[in-house]
């Protein structure tokens, strides 16, 4: 039996400058528990077990672009997490899309931060509140 909750494998963005998008998520991701886990000429891939979000030059040799409406989410396993994860991005260069905070349109239990990466990319952190979300399933009953 598959216990894989996910349903991808890994996700890979593109940068048009290598170093500079390591160092950005080298100081990142880590707030969310997560570390490089492989490295290739030109491609590094993080994750908590396995090589999940990958960071890398295109492989055609065209400059990498920002997909409009697209976004990476990362899970946060507490609301402090997502506030470091944003302090941490933006103190790496990244730009505000969304400082941490709820989301009742998303939904009451969720919790999460968004930013711009250095090449522009849209990332963010979400904390999905368990215990919110039974209170407010047992209010509903």
């Amino acid at each position: 039996m598959d216990n894989n909750p996910s349903i991808l494998s890994h996700v890979s963005i593109g940068t048009n400058d290598f170093e500079r998008a390591i160092a950005f998520y080298d100081a990142v991701l880590p707030t969310l528990g997560c570390k490089r886990l492989m490295e290739h000429p030109g491609a590094i891939a993080y994750g908590k077990q396995y090589p999940e979000f990958w960071v890398g030059t295109p492989f055609d040799g065209q400059p990498a672009t920002v997909g409009n409406g697209t976004h990476i989410g990362f899970i946060a396993l507490t609301k402090e997490a997502v506030h470091a994860f944003y302090e941490a991005a933006l103190a790496a260069g990244g730009k505000d899309e969304g400082a941490p905070g709820g989301r009742p349109d998303y939904s009451e239990p969720y919790y999460g931060c968004f930013v711009r990466d250095l090449d522009g990319h849209k990332i963010e952190a979400a904390f999905w509140d368990e215990q919110l979300e039974q209170e407010l399933n047992q209010n509903n009953d």
